[in-house]
């Protein structure tokens, strides 16, 4: 897949994703490695030194940094609030997400496995997959997994949109 066409793709999807996602929170400069997008930080930050967090905090703090595109942040925050939280599962969403936005989907694989644990077949479980495979350009899976996710929740809104999403870029894939 081109550079350009993953930029397109990945906007696309963060508008998308951003509208399951509850926003709250404040923001923090990030220095470091740019992304095509808005010049984010793609290295998971470190937040070992910035003192004690409730697992509602550091939920409080994950989604701001994931609404601002800053997924190094919203990363650790996430992965505080999962520690913080072991059996809430909106840490294990926004976490996957995060990292799948950093490209480290070999941690979000690790992520979904332990989510399936907690939540079971869930139809988030399953667009958040879909969501993983159509940011690798794995289509055939995400078609999959959003068909399992509309069956478990036929009028879901997001993964309507995350169905035409991937129409969108498997046409535009076609075509490149």
């Amino acid at each position: 897949m081109n550079h350009r066409y993953r930029t397109i793709l990945k906007r696309s999807i963060i508008l998308i994703a951003l509208a399951g996602i509850p926003l709250s929170g404040c923001t923090m400069a990030s220095s470091g490695k740019s992304s095509a997008f808005g010049g984010k930080d793609l290295q998971i930050a470190d937040i070992s030194g910035q003192g004690n967090f409730t697992a509602d905090g550091a939920l409080t703090d994950a989604r701001g940094y994931f609404r601002n595109n800053n997924f190094g942040y919203s990363a650790a925050f996430y992965k505080k609030a999962t520690e913080l939280s072991p059996r809430d599962p909106e840490g294990y969403i926004g976490l996957g997400a995060s990292y799948d936005q950093l490209g480290r989907f070999d941690l979000s694989d690790r992520v979904y496995a332990a989510l399936f644990k907690i939540t079971g077949k869930t139809a988030q479980y399953y667009n958040n997959l879909g969501y993983s495979n159509m940011l690798r350009g794995n289509f055939a899976a995400a078609r999959k997994n959003f068909h399992e996710a509309e069956k478990l929740d036929p009028g879901n809104v997001i993964i309507a949109n995350n169905k035409l999403l991937l129409a969108d870029a498997a046409s535009a894939a076609r075509r490149a």
